[in-house]
């Protein structure tokens, strides 16, 4: 298990609804969630959508991130990283009053839960 590194970022935008990138580095965040165990996700963007209804919900996910990652002070708390051949890094990001981006996220219902295996169907519903 790797211990928790903190990171500070010059610049720090929205990729996706659960993807951003700290000064060029992608991160996967995992909503207050434990390294391939679970963590949130959230609808695909542009090509990668299965749907137009998918494409749309990306696109608010994507925008309520940016939304919320525009605090100053905010805790980049780095995880591990994923398998992938990037290695994204997994991350929480924590604002100053101590409440998890991505949890927020998902309590707003931008995101959903994610598990190894579970895939969500965001096109069905």
């Amino acid at each position: 298990m790797l211990a928790t590194a903190m990171l500070m970022c010059a610049s720090l935008t929205a990729v996706d609804g659960d993807t951003v990138r700290c000064d060029g580095q992608v991160m996967r965040l995992l909503g207050g969630g434990i390294p391939f165990v679970w963590g949130i996700d959230t609808p695909e963007i542009g090509s990668h959508a299965e749907c137009l209804k998918e494409r749309k919900l990306a696109l608010i996910a994507k925008g309520r991130l940016r939304e919320l990652l525009e605090e100053r002070g905010l805790r980049i708390e780095i995880k591990g990283y994923d398998k992938t051949p990037s290695h994204r890094a997994l991350v929480n990001i924590n604002r100053r009053d101590g409440r998890e981006v991505g949890a927020m996220l998902r309590a707003e219902g931008f995101t959903r839960e994610w598990r190894p295996g579970h895939e969500n169907a965001w096109c069905s519903e």
